[in-house]
């Protein structure tokens, strides 16, 4: 087999291989003579068919397949005799492809780039420090209290904060526009659900009231023959309702995970899940420092196009499934998900990718049986069998190598964190939390 390599711009490398045509052709004889064991053809007995016939019946689409498979396998040991590491899939071009003639063709491909692991020794990192205190807990039970809590009919003005039930047209020049209208729509004061001015325009309305709202849609709104339009809305308020909170009972106990116990109990078991959600915000707040970091240092590392466009692509599915579900098959998401949307977050997560996997080869880490153990333990300490989580998890090897890619990633923090200088911030709980979300989110 004849390899030659080419590098056309950066990553990008040509491989021009040259296979015997007797590899080809002798792989393509066996297997008419293997099928002519078998084929039915009338005018000859089973097993009978000539060599012959089986070439002018079959004999192009086998080879087709025959090429398929050399070029796949040749392509593999090409790459190997040269030390070449692709990125993505190659774009196969043929050169030569006819019978009895040595087969030919090019394979275009970028290759992963040589990783400079840049010395992060002057890493400086803010870790904030916050507890859970009684005014935190009282704050999430009320939170718990509304999610549980009903609407009630209330015999006063509408305020900030209560649901409306209305009916509602909208008019521009006199005329009612689509979307504009609605009936019996219960609407919370303060939702921002609806156009700027519109909820402000009902808080002190009352029951069986009529409004007339004189609005303008903003400039930036989605439907471009609103936008900037001077409207007038015509509401009739049918009727003002109030969240009326859960009581703090057994009842609220158990849709929260307490199937017994008192509120003391009740609040000793959310201060302990409120700890556990502190704990992980402040190392995904140090985590994620640590992670931009590693960005910011390795700005000149050349990145794969083809790494890029497929972490876009399972970023968009993902965000798909999210919000739309299953895609169908003769929908182009990309038309309504653009690259653009998520480039930025797909080269960073590319570049981390292969910074982080060079760190862990040159610093020897591996991901140590316990810490993946507690890692599980973890995550499923918040579910009602836990222990039926954990032998989900260790059954499931793609589940399974997650949380040993996250356990691999937290000892190259680890590792980096030894040598950074960390200053502790005093923070509140909810200030903590907000800074994990960007790590969370990313």
């Amino acid at each position: 087999m004849r390899v030659s390599v080419e590098t056309t711009s950066g990553l990008e490398r040509r491989l021009t291989v040259g296979v015997p045509a007797d590899r080809v052709d002798s792989a393509v004889d066996k297997r008419l003579q293997d099928a002519a064991r078998n084929v039915r053809l009338p005018g000859f007995r089973p097993g009978k068919v000539p060599i012959k016939v089986m070439k002018q019946r079959f004999g192009a689409g086998v080879r087709q397949e025959v090429l398929g498979e050399v070029i796949s396998q040749s392509f593999q040991e090409a790459v190997m005799s040269e030390n070449l590491r692709p990125a993505g899939q190659p774009s196969i071009e043929a050169r030569k492809m006819d019978a009895g003639q040595d087969v030919e063709y090019t394979a275009t491909f970028e290759v992963f780039p040589a990783v400079e692991v840049i010395s992060l020794d002057d890493l400086s990192i803010e870790k904030p420090v916050a507890d859970v205190t009684d005014a935190d807990i009282d704050d999430i039970i009320e939170v718990f209290r509304k999610q549980q809590g009903k609407l009630v009919d209330v015999e006063r003005v509408a305020a900030e904060g209560d649901t409306v039930i209305i009916d509602f047209q909208g008019l521009r020049d006199g005329e009612a526009f689509d979307g504009g209208s609605g009936e019996g729509t219960a609407l919370e004061l303060g939702s921002g659900r609806m156009i700027p001015g519109f909820e402000d325009g009902l808080i002190g309305a009352s029951a069986d009231e009529e409004k007339t709202l004189n609005l303008t849609f903003p400039e930036d709104y989605q439907s471009e023959d609103l936008a900037g339009a001077d409207v007038e809305f015509k509401v009739q308020v049918k009727t003002v309702q109030e969240l009326e909170l859960a009581p703090v009972d057994e009842t609220l106990f158990s849709q929260y995970g307490l199937s017994e116990g008192t509120e003391e109990d009740f609040r000793a078991e959310v201060k302990q899940n409120m700890e556990r959600e502190l704990r992980n915000a402040v190392e995904a707040s140090v985590k994620n420092q640590v992670m931009d970091a590693i960005v910011a240092a390795h700005t000149d590392l050349e990145l794969p196009s083809a790494l890029i466009g497929q972490e876009i692509n399972a970023m968009r599915q993902q965000m798909f499934q999210q919000f739309g579900g299953a895609a169908p098959q003769d929908l182009d998401l990309t038309t309504i998900l653009p690259d653009e949307m998520f480039s930025e977050q797909a080269e960073r997560r590319v570049k981390l990718g292969l910074v982080v996997a060079e760190m862990i080869s040159q610093y020897e880490l591996s991901a140590e049986p316990a810490k993946v153990r507690e890692a599980i333990e973890d995550i499923a300490s918040t579910y009602q069998d836990p222990e039926e989580v954990i032998n989900w998890y260790y059954s499931e090897n793609e589940q399974l190598a997650g949380i040993e890619s996250r356990v691999l990633e937290d000892a190259v923090v680890e590792k980096l964190l030894a040598t950074a200088a960390i200053a502790e911030v005093k923070c509140s709980y909810q200030d903590a939390l907000a800074k994990a979300r960007p790590a969370q989110q990313g």
